[in-house]
C-alpha cells in the first residue's frame, strides 16, 4: 500500500504537490519554505486543496509528459475526456539573461473529446491554514485573503465562470479552459492563449535541460526522472538545493520522527551535487559553489551542518499545533533545530564537491582562489576537531560518540584537500597535510574495526552495524577487493537487510528502533554488493526496489518493511541522487549482448 501517489511541479522557485486524482494538497508560495497554500497533505480537515471532482464513471490516470516536470491528469469517462496539464512556469528569456520563474501554478485543462463535466473544488488556507482564509470573488479574478498574524493574499484566475468555481458548481467542458495560482496580483490579462504560450515555453525548457544528460544502455527513464527531481529540489535564487519538499512526512505513521526537509544540508546538497556534475549539469554545481563561498566568509568560521536556502543561519524549531499532520502523524514542525548539531562529515562532503567541480569544470580565477580559502579552513577545522565526537550522519540527538562515518570524512576532507593542492601546484600544503591524513586514515582501521563482528562497525569500540559504513570503498579509503571490506558488506547485509530494504541501524537511538527503511541505505548495500563482484544479486535488488517507487517513479525518504508503503519527507534528494549513482554503475554491467540475450529470453 503506498499511499505518497504523488507528483511534483515546480520551477525552482518553489513546489508542489499533486495527488493521483489530480488535487494539489501541498504548495508554498511565493518560495519553497514560505508559509503553505495549500497543506491537505498535514491535515484533511482544514489544511485546503484545489481540486477537480468528477463522479464515480471517471477513470483517472497521471503520468509526466516525456523529459518534462509538467504533470497530466487524465479524466476519462467513455467519450467524456479531459486532461489538466499542471505545471509551474520556468523557461529562459535572452533580453534579461534570465530565468522567468513566477510564484505561479498553472493548470491547463485541455478538452479531448465529448462534454465531460468536473466541479472545482478551490479551498486555499494560507498561513499553514491558521486563522480565517476568506475568499472573495473580484472583477477579472478570485483574491483568498488571510489576516493571521499578518496579511497574506493569493489569486486565482480562470477562463472558466469564477461564480462557478468558487461554489463548486458543475462545469461542462467544451474547450480548452485555464487556472492560474498566483502570489501576486497579475498586471496582464490573462487568457487561455497566454497559459498555452507558457505551457509550451516551459516544455521546452524542460525538454532542453534533461538533452544534456547522457544515455544509459539501461535505467535511463529512471535516471532521468530522478535527475528532473533533483532539479526541482534546487533553488535558483541562492544555488541551495533541498532535501525535499515538504515538511513533517513521518518515518513511522503515527510516531513523532517528523521533521522539516526544506533547508539544505551541506551533506545532502554536496552529493546531489557530485552526481548532476556527472550527468553534465555544470550551472547546479557552480551556485551551490557559490552557496557555499557566501556561507563561508570568515576563514575560521565552523560549518553548520545546514542552512535555510535563503543562507539563513537560525532555523528555530516550531510546531503547528492546529494542524493533525499526515495520517494524523502530529507534530507538524517547521524550522529544524538539527542546524546547532555538530556534525564532523559534513567537511568531508563539502571537500569531495570542491574537489571534484575544480578537477571536472573549468572556474574563474576568482572562484578558485575562494574555493582554496574553503579548502585550508576545511582542513583547520578537521585538524582541530578530527579526534571529537559528534552527532553522526543520522543526527542524534542525545548521545555524542566517534562515529566510524565521521572520522572517515574527516579522511575524506583531508585527502581531497592533498588532491586539490596538487591540482592547484600548492607543494608546501601537500606535504604539510599529508600526514594528517595518513594518521586518521591509521586511527580508523585500528579503531573502527571489530575483531569480534570481523567488520567495521557504526562507531569505535561498537558491535553494532551501521549502513553508511558501506561508503568506505565509494570514498576511496579501501578497496572493493579488500577482505576486510567484502566481510563488512557481508557483516551489514546480514544483520540490517531485512526483506530486501536496509535498517540504517538496529541498535536504538533517541526515539526507539526505526520500523520503516531508509531508502538510501538500500541503494548503498546495491551498489556495495556490486562493487564486490555481486553483480547478478544487486541487479535482482535494484530492479525489486524500484517497483517500491510510487507510480511516477518517485521516492521518499523511507519504505515501511511490511507493507513497502513511502514514508518519510517527498520527494527526498537522498533517495533520487543514490538511485541516479546506482543505476549509472549498474548499467555499466549491461553490455549490448546482455541487453539482447535479455530481449530474447
Amino acid at each position: 500500500m503506498n499511499n505518497l501517489h504523488y507528483g511534483i511541479i515546480g520551477n525552482c522557485k518553489s513546489a508542489a504537490l499533486v495527488s493521483k486524482e489530480g488535487s494539489i494538497d501541498w504548495c508554498c508560495l511565493p518560495e519553497f519554505d514560505s508559509s503553505s497554500v495549500f497543506a491537505k497533505l498535514l491535515d484533511e480537515e482544514i489544511g485546503g486543496s484545489f481540486e477537480f471532482i468528477v463522479d464515480e464513471t471517471y477513470t483517472i490516470t497521471q503520468s509526466y509528459f516525456k523529459n518534462t516536470n509538467i504533470l497530466i491528469t487524465r479524466f476519462a469517462s467513455g467519450y467524456d475526456v479531459f486532461e489538466v496539464h499542471d505545471f509551474m512556469p520556468r523557461y529562459y528569456v535572452v533580453s534579461s539573461s534570465s530565468y522567468y520563474a513566477p510564484p505561479d501554478i498553472i493548470r491547463y485543462v485541455k478538452h479531448i473529446s465529448g462534454i465531460p463535466k468536473f466541479s472545482v473544488k478551490y479551498d486555499a488556507k494560507l498561513r499553514y491554514a491558521k486563522g480565517k482564509t476568506e475568499t472573495l470573488l473580484k472583477p477579472g479574478f478570485i483574491a483568498s485573503i488571510n489576516q493571521e498574524d499578518r496579511y497574506d493574499s493569493i489569486y486565482l484566475y480562470t477562463s472558466a465562470d469564477q461564480q462557478k468555481v468558487v461554489a463548486s458548481e458543475e462545469i461542462a467542458l467544451e474547450k480548452d479552459e485555464f487556472f492560474m495560482v498566483s502570489y501576486n496580483e497579475k498586471i496582464l490579462e490573462q487568457t487561455v492563449d497566454t497559459a498555452l504560450f507558457l505551457l509550451e515555453k516551459t516544455k521546452v525548457y524542460w525538454l532542453s535541460w534533461i538533452e544534456k544528460t547522457p544515455k544509459y544502455k539501461r535505467y535511463q527513464e529512471e535516471i532521468l526522472r530522478s535527475a528532473l527531481t533533483l532539479k526541482l529540489l534546487s533553488y535558483d535564487k541562492t544555488g541551495a538545493i533541498l532535501a525535499a519538499a515538504t515538511t513533517s512526512l513521518p518515518e513511522t505513521i503515527g510516531e513523532v520522527r517528523n521533521w522539516d526537509y526544506r533547508f539544505c544540508w551541506i551533506r545532502d546538497a554536496s552529493m546531489t551535487i557530485k552526481v548532476v556534475s556527472s550527468l553534465g549539469h555544470e550551472d547546479m554545481a557552480r551556485r551551490f559553489m557559490q552557496y557555499v563561498i557566501d556561507l563561508v566568509p570568515d576563514k575560521d568560521e565552523k560549518l553548520q551542518i545546514m542552512y535555510g536556502i535563503n543562507k539563513e543561519k537560525t532555523l528555530t524549531e516550531e510546531t503547528l499545533e492546529h494542524l493533525k499532520g499526515y495520517k494524523g502523524s502530529a507534530p507538524v514542525r517547521i524550522g529544524n533545530a538539527a542546524y546547532m548539531q555538530r556534525q564532523n562529515d559534513i567537511y568531508g562532503i563539502l571537500m569531495d564537491a570542491i574537489h571534484q567541480q575544480i578537477v571536472k569544470f573549468e572556474t574563474t580565477m576568482e572562484n578558485c582562489e575562494e574555493l582554496w580559502g574553503i579548502t585550508k579552513g576545511i582542513v583547520l577545522q578537521v585538524r582541530d576537531h578530527w579526534t571529537e565526537a559528534d552527532k553522526g550522519i543520522w543526527e542524534f540527538r542525545t548521545e555524542e560518540r566517534h562515529f566510524t562515518f565521521s572520522k572517515m570524512l574527516c579522511w575524506v576532507a583531508i585527502d581531497r584537500a592533498v588532491k586539490t593542492a596538487k591540482i592547484l601546484n600548492k607543494p608546501r600544503y601537500i606535504e604539510r597535510w599529508k600526514p594528517l591524513e595518513q594518521e586518521i586514515k591509521n586511527d580508523i582501521f585500528k579503531n573502527a574495526w571489530s575483531e569480534e563482528k570481523q567488520a567495521f562497525t557504526q562507531s569505535y569500540g561498537s558491535k553494532d552495524m551501521d549502513a553508511s559504513v558501506l561508503l568506505m570503498e565509494a570514498y576511496g579509503i579501501i578497496d572493493a577487493r579488500d577482505e576486510r571490506y567484502v566481510k563488512t558488506v557481508h557483516a551489514i547485509e546480514e544483520e540490517l537487510c531485512h526483506d530486501g530494504l536496509m535498517y540504517r541501524y538496529k541498535n536504538q537511538d533517541d526515539f526507539g528502533l526505526p520500523s520503516s527503511s531508509f531508502t538510501i541505505c538500500t541503494f548503498w548495500l546495491i551498489n556495495s554488493l556490486n562493487k564486490i563482484g555481486e553483480h547478478k544479486k544487486a541487479i535482482e535488488m535494484f530492479d525489486r526496489l524500484l517497483s517500491y517507487s510510487n507510480h511516477l517513479g518517485l521516492f521518499s525518504e523511507d519504505i515501511d518493511f511490511k507493507t513497502k508503503r513511502l514514508l518519510g519527507n517527498f520527494p527526498q534528494a537522498y533517495s533520487h541522487l543514490a538511485l541516479i549513482e546506482t543505476a549509472a554503475d549498474l548499467a555499466n554491467n549491461f553490455t549490448d549482448e546482455h541487453i539482447v540475450k535479455q530481449a530474447l529470453t
